[in-house]
């Protein structure tokens, strides 16, 4: 396991703040804003939510249309990803967009949870942002 892999928010009495984001992800906190700022911009019925989990012995954000979850974020060392659930009904609109073919791959092929199937965009530069904010976009249109 890299030291990327390894999440970094694993004290449960420490709250995450931008501060803390910041130094842990340097550069890569503008991604992170780009991200947030663009969702919250095109929906106003955006929240934002830290939560520590103990399943996961970590922190997670996670951004939330109302009491649906559009996406959440873990925090590695000098990085995030970024992880969506979507159900079935998005499979032709996964489908029938224009996000990259291995992004539309990874969804076919991914272990199902009941309905559900997961998709996580490792963040390394401004072309996953996009794939983050198309993936937002098909989460939001769904009901």
């Amino acid at each position: 396991m890299s030291e990327t892999d390894i999440p970094v928010l694993t004290d449960k009495l420490t709250l995450p703040t931008p501060e803390l984001l910041s130094s842990i992800l340097g550069k890569k906190s503008l991604l992170w804003d780009q991200i947030v700022h663009s969702v919250k911009e095109n929906h106003h019925d955006i929240s934002e939510v830290w939560r520590y989990y103990n399943d996961g012995k970590q922190w997670l954000f996670r951004l939330m249309q109302k009491k649906k979850t559009v996406f959440w974020i873990g925090v590695m060392k000098d990085t995030f990803r970024v992880s969506f659930y979507f159900g079935d009904k998005a499979e032709s609109l996964i489908e029938n967009s224009d996000l990259p073919v291995k992004i539309k791959n990874d969804f076919k092929t991914a272990k199902r949870y009941n309905h559900f199937r997961g998709i996580t965009v490792s963040m390394e530069d401004d072309k996953d942002v996009e794939i983050v904010l198309k993936l937002a976009a098909v989460k939001l249109k769904l009901k």
